[in-house]
């Protein structure tokens, strides 16, 4: 595509240029995804909880000050997906975590 061509664009109800929808692209597949002071977190992270949180489905608590390992970012700028020891597909709040 050329920079002369346009593409309608959805979210705004627009037709925009190819350039402008190529950025548009670019900037949402980079999305930031924060911990509870502002760090910036990434696969593979290890973070700890900074509260207790109770897990629904599981019967169990998690404590404040659990490390999680290997954390994997999902495409919500606020959810994380981890692993913990008897939980299967425990995704967590970034509000409720701290990088360590």
């Amino acid at each position: 595509m050329t920079d002369d061509d346009y593409i309608y664009d959805e979210a705004s109800g627009e037709w925009i240029s190819a350039a402008e929808a190529s950025s548009k692209a670019n900037a949402a597949d980079s999305i930031e995804v924060r911990d509870a002071v502002g760090n910036l977190l990434a696969d593979g992270d290890q973070v700890t909880l900074i509260k207790d949180l109770t897990v629904k489905g599981a019967g169990q608590t998690l404590k404040r000050g659990t490390l999680i390992k290997s954390i994997r970012l999902t495409g919500d700028p606020q959810e994380i997906d981890c692993r913990y020891d008897g939980i299967k597909g425990l995704v967590l709040r970034a509000e409720f975590v701290r990088k360590r």
